[in-house]
């Protein structure tokens, strides 16, 4: 993928359009690999890097949802557990099984939970990870070491899917680029272009450049999550907002408070969520808070209250309560959920996605979760193909394999994320050697890459780098900091960047870390 090859391609073809995207996340990338696999004309705009928002900053599950089967909402989980099966089929390098304990702590959770999560095996039919079951207290015990012993009766464990949420975000860009799509990140839609009173195009400011410049197509997709009422306003000024956006953070903990291969999942919290502690990259996250936001910042903070709460809640399933000082980052996202009137309820609004079309046609996909992205996808083109008069085709992206495929990998190696390009980035260290040179002794990443994320993977900035194309920023804060020079000097080394350049990202990226680290929390 090279930025700059697109926006050339762009503009020279600036009215050569079947689908324009607004939006590089889940819902907008899944979009494009949907609406380029039928053969539509795709090209698609993210006003920051992909997967810089919510995408980035999940739970890191690809799964049905427990809670929503308590919900009732036994539409939701059938469909996220069927899209759980085609991903891992499609994407192995990217998704794999995971085991979760559910500890027990009275004689009645064993029957209760036990029952509930054999339907969940039910509902998954032929696409399940493995029979959930009853564990006596010495086999819980084995699963999670480091689970609070005291009261601890039995546990029940079931399966489910665990992923690394921005790498699949990259996965989808790389495969809707294989297939055609011209993608751009850095590139805000400023405004929508009306022909006879319909949304036929955008305008677009290349946010790398400073220029703006104008595209056309017989369709726009309005694929913004979040910031969806943002751009039904660009339409239809007194549009009335439907995003009710939660919050959720997360810790990031050292793997000594979980070890072994399994998660933990407590059914209910003080406030009524699903608390996870899941292993991932060699960490630990906890998480998650439902904290209704009247606000859509790019870049969220923690507040206070939400580290409180999950630092209490730790320490009541952790035999080694966690502090605050053995947080090594600690991360927030937005939830784009969909509801009308009072958003105070954030937890009980529905996971569903909802696809809205204006008067002048604008498509806007919002709602959803990453599990369901390609059903969510796939719907938002059919309807995407009826506005806009495109010549009928169906889906394809079931059984497409994703860029990257390969099977039987280790999912414990931070190498696995990049399937079969990483022999490509092999490539870039048995020609330069010093490319296999760690970025820091507390991560996982080699320099090598840094320099694939850059001339493979549009990363424009040191922070693209550390939050998304690498996870160092999520892993440990600190560390991502003190590596930042070293990634300072690899990318202006290939962007062909001067040392004013390398100042300012450093002082960009001393200043998002600080958001990361919770004595500096919000």
């Amino acid at each position: 993928m090279n930025r700059q090859e697109n926006l050339n391609w762009i503009d020279a073809h600036p009215e050569d359009w079947d689908v324009i995207i607004i939006g590089g996340g889940a819902t907008g990338l899944g979009t494009a690999v949907d609406a380029a696999a039928r053969g539509y004309k795709t090209v698609l705009f993210e006003q920051a890097d992909f997967a810089k928002g919510t995408s980035s900053r999940s739970t890191k599950l690809i799964h049905g949802g427990v809670r929503y089967l308590k919900q009732g909402n036994i539409a939701l989980v059938v469909e996220a557990l069927h899209e759980r099966g085609t991903l891992i089929r499609n994407a192995p390098h990217l998704v794999h099984h995971l085991a979760f304990v559910v500890p027990n702590y009275s004689w009645w959770e064993g029957p209760f939970y036990g029952i509930g999560l054999k339907l969940y095996d039910m509902l998954a039919g032929e696409l399940g990870l493995g029979p959930s079951h009853i564990l006596s207290r010495e086999e819980t015990l084995q699963r999670i070491p480091t689970v609070e012993k005291k009261g601890l009766q039995r546990g029940v464990i079931y399966f489910d899917g665990q992923f690394d949420d921005a790498r699949l975000a990259i996965c989808l860009a790389h495969t809707a680029t294989d297939l055609g799509a011209r993608l751009v990140n850095y590139c805000r839609v400023v405004g929508l272009v009306k022909q006879d009173g319909m949304v036929r195009g955008v305008r677009v400011k290349d946010e790398m450049e400073g220029r703006l410049f104008q595209v056309e197509g017989k369709v726009v997709i309005n694929a913004t999550g979040a910031f969806s009422d943002q751009v039904r306003q660009m339409d239809e000024p007194t549009a009335q907002p439907v995003i009710r956006p939660s919050q959720g953070i997360h810790l990031v903990l050292d793997r000594r408070f979980l070890p072994g291969d399994s998660a933990i999942m407590v059914p209910h919290t003080d406030d009524g969520r699903v608390l996870f502690a899941v292993p991932w990259h060699n960490r630990v996250l906890v998480g998650t808070t439902d904290t209704p936001m009247d606000r859509t910042p790019l870049e969220p903070c923690p507040l206070a209250e939400e580290i409180d709460f999950l630092l209490e809640h730790a320490a009541r399933y952790l035999a080694i309560d966690p502090r605050p000082e053995d947080v090594l980052s600690c991360f927030a996202g937005l939830r784009p959920l969909v509801g009308t009137g009072d958003a105070q309820d954030t937890a009980s609004l529905s996971r569903d996605h909802t696809i809205l079309v204006s008067t002048a046609g604008l498509v806007t996909i919002a709602g959803g979760k990453w599990t369901t992205y390609r059903k969510m996808a796939q719907d938002v083109v059919d309807q995407a193909a009826l506005v806009g008069c495109l010549q009928s085709a169906p889906s394809r992206t079931r059984h497409l394999p994703l860029h990257g495929y390969l099977k039987d990998v280790d999912p414990e190696s931070p190498r696995s994320v990049y399937g079969s390009d990483w022999g490509k980035i092999e490539a870039l260290m048995k020609e330069d050697a010093s490319l296999a040179e760690p970025l820091h002794p507390r991560l996982p990443y080699l320099k090598a890459e840094v320099v694939w994320a850059v001339r493979e993977e549009m990363a424009c900035t040191v922070e693209d780098v550390l939050a998304r194309r690498t996870r160092a920023l999520l892993l440990d804060a600190r560390a991502a900091l003190d590596a930042a020079p070293m990634v300072a000097d690899l990318m202006a080394r290939e962007l062909g960047q001067d040392e004013q350049w390398r100042a300012c990202q450093l002082k960009a990226m001393d200043a998002l870390v600080s958001r990361y680290l919770i004595d500096q929390s919000c």
